[in-house]
This record gives C-alpha cells, structure tokens and sequence, in this order.
C-alpha cells in the first residue's frame, strides 16, 4: 500500500480537493494524507464544491505537516508554489511531485463568479488526481471513472 501526502499551504482548500479526489481514484489502493505548512481548516466552499461532484470531504480535517513525521510516504504532492518554497524541511525518501493550482479561495467577484472559480479548480485537481493515479497507483494509462 503507497502512502501520499498531499502538501498545501493550509489544508483548507487545494489538498483538501486532491486528497478526496486521489482517494477516490485510489480506490482502496493507497493511503492518502492531505496537511499544510499551516492549518486554516476545510474551506466550507472546497466542501460544497466537492459534493457537487459526488465526492464527500465532510470529514477531512485540516493538519500541519508536522503530525505525520513518522509515516513513510512514497509520494509527496505539493499543490501550490507557495509550499514547495516554503516548506520545512521534511525528511522522506518519497519521490516528490509539485503542480500548482490556483487558490480559488482569493477568487473575488460575485458569488456565481467565486463559485466558478472552484469549480474549475476542482475540475483542475480532479484531472491531475486521475492521472495521478492511473501512473503510480493502478500503473494504466487512463481510468474509468
């Protein structure tokens, strides 16, 4: 059983949609950690966003990295510029994979307009998740969702 972490500023938001997205995907198949270089808890926003898309993050809780010192991960996403450059140092032979998303919660605007703007991250993050794990969890080319 792989374990990934993924790695966001403050957990609220980016990881929080990856993590349910890679485990999702996963299927079972791997162990999925989501923390941040901060905590700022599950962004209510990347909950409803979620469950529009049929996946239920409800239950995430927002961690800093430094709780899961102990675990062996093999893989280290991080999802955001801002913690690949500022992360602690964190000692892991994991291999290490960074793509950034856009924060959506800075989108401005109205609330159609905000809302958009984490729908298309989580379409984003939901694709990458996928992909994700089709090349280093289940080893395929493409999954069926």
């Amino acid at each position: 059983m792989k374990n990934i972490l993924v790695l966001c500023t403050g957990n609220s938001c980016r990881s929080q949609l990856a993590e349910g997205y890679l485990r999702h995907f996963a299927g079972g198949q791997a162990t999925i950690y989501s923390a941040g270089i901060e905590t700022h808890g599950v962004n209510p926003r990347a909950i409803a966003t979620m469950a529009e898309d049929g996946i239920d993050i409800s239950g995430h809780t927002s961690n800093h990295i430094d709780e899961y010192q102990l675990v062996p991960f093999d893989y280290i996403i991080t999802v955001c510029d801002h913690a690949q450059e500022n992360c602690p140092y964190f000692p892991s032979k994991a291999t290490r994979f960074h793509q950034n998303f856009t924060d959506p919660a800075k989108a401005t605007g109205t609330e159609e307009e905000v809302k958009a703007a984490f729908g298309q991250v989580r379409d984003q993050i939901k694709v990458y998740s996928q992909q994700f794990v089709a090349d280093h969890i289940l080893n395929k080319t493409a999954i069926a969702k």
